[in-house]
Parts: C-alpha cells; sequence; structure tokens
C-alpha cells in the first residue's frame, strides 16, 4: 500500500500571491496530518515563488511525519538543506521560466555534480532520492550513486491525452518500477496525479509512495484541506 505525500507549495502561493504571511503552509502541514498524510513535500526553489527558507525551518521543526525537500543542485539551496537537515531530500531539475517542473532529472548528464551533491547530503544524515524520467538508464546510474530510491516522473502518463497513450504511459512506468525495484531502490512517483487518473498508478507493483500537491490543494480551496488529503489517501489505498 504506497504512503501519500502532500505537496504543500501552492498554500505558499496563495500567500505569496500578497506577499503576506497567509496561508501559512506550516498551519496546512499539520491540516494534512490530520487527514492522513505520511509526509510533507515542499519544494524551495531558487526564485522563491513559494516556499520561503523561513517556511523549511519551522517545518524542519513542527512536522510529525516525514519532511521531504525537494531541491535543484545549486549551492544555495544544498546549504540551506544541510542546515535544515530534512528527513528527505528529492533532487529535481529546475528552470526559471517553468511554471512547473517539467521532466526528469538527468542524471548521466549530470553525474558528477549529483554525485557531489549525494555524498554531502549522505555525510549529513540525509536520505536522497532523484526525480527521473521512467528510464532504465537513468535508474542504473541512480542506483550508482547510492540514492536510496527513485521519484518517476508521471507527467506524461498525466497528460496523455487518449487513453491509448495513457495504457501506454503506464506501461512505461511500471516497467520502469519494476527495474527500479530489482536495482534495491524505493519506488515514489509524482506529477500532475488526480483524483481522476491516480488509482492505476497507486497499482503498480512496489511502489512505495506518491507525491501529489496541485490537485489535493485546489480541492482544499473548495471542501478544506484535511477532507481533501483523506479522500485522496482513501483512493491510494
Amino acid at each position: 500500500m504506497p504512503k501519500l505525500g502532500v505537496n504543500i507549495d501552492h498554500v505558499a502561493t496563495i500567500r505569496q500571491a500578497r506577499r503576506t504571511v497567509e496561508p501559512d503552509p506550516v498551519w496546512a502541514a499539520s491540516l494534512a496530518e490530520l487527514g492522513g498524510a505520511d509526509g510533507i513535500t515542499i519544494h524551495l526553489r531558487e526564485d522563491r515563488r513559494h516556499i520561503q527558507d523561513r517556511d523549511v525551518r519551522v517545518l524542519r521543526d513542527t512536522v510529525q511525519v516525514k519532511l521531504n525537500l525537494e531541491m535543484a543542485t545549486a549551492e544555495e539551496i544544498v546549504r540551506i538543506a544541510i542546515q535544515t537537515k530534512p528527513h528527505k531530500v528529492t533532487l529535481v531539475p529546475e528552470k526559471r521560466e517553468e511554471v512547473t517542473t517539467e521532466g526528469g532529472l538527468d542524471v548521466i548528464g549530470n553525474r558528477d555534480r549529483i554525485a557531489e551533491v549525494v555524498d554531502r547530503l549522505h555525510e549529513t544524515g540525509i536520505e536522497v532520492a532523484l526525480f527521473i524520467d521512467p528510464e532504465e538508464s537513468q535508474i542504473e546510474v541512480s542506483r550508482e550513486l547510492g540514492v536510496s530510491g527513485v521519484e518517476l516522473h508521471t507527467g506524461c502518463y498525466a497528460d496523455a491525452a487518449d487513453e491509448a497513450n495513457k495504457v501506454r504511459e503506464l506501461l512505461k512506468l511500471t516497467e520502469a518500477g519494476a527495474v527500479a525495484i530489482r536495482a534495491g531502490l524505493l519506488l515514489h512517483l509524482g506529477h500532475g496525479l488526480t483524483y481522476r487518473n491516480v488509482v492505476p498508478v497507486a497499482r503498480i507493483n512496489g511502489v512505495s509512495e506518491l507525491n501529489i500537491g496541485h490537485s489535493i490543494i485546489a480541492r482544499a480551496v473548495l471542501v478544506g484541506l484535511e477532507p481533501a488529503v483523506r479522500e485522496m489517501k482513501r483512493l491510494i489505498q
């Protein structure tokens, strides 16, 4: 049965739209936990478009479940992670102009830098995962870097224009997931998952965690965060 990591970035997005103090993502994390979240995920971007440095520090002190910090390999962000020591770091690609993460990390093309960051985080006792596309070559290099797990990018499945493409992308995720598990890696999946498309992904053999943000926060605007999380937890179980 997969665990649910709830990404609360977009609570901070609403706050930053007015440059005010509410809604506070720290409050959101508490409500998500009450709704059954097994983990809280935040992405500290270089441009600080939503989550701020203060949020990372306070959430690290207050979150009772596992805090997963998504981040690029930028030196400033690496130093913040080492100082705050979240339970887990997931390394992701990042471009200033993107609306949201557009694809997986190129572990092969950026192996040296990623290896350096992984080693430094491990020295601090932080668990590390890599957010990658569902490709066997990327999984193999991830294994060689000694990370605990990989999070497969589910965006192509979520954005599939028709049922045939959706089935094709689900098969890619299933096959890549099997490769990751055989390699001894924890299997996480995320990006673009919603209440309408999550069930087939949750049924992939061996998946240990799903990370979902936008869809949960969007529903929470209408029904409240605790019931929105509880409904997603029910679906993936």
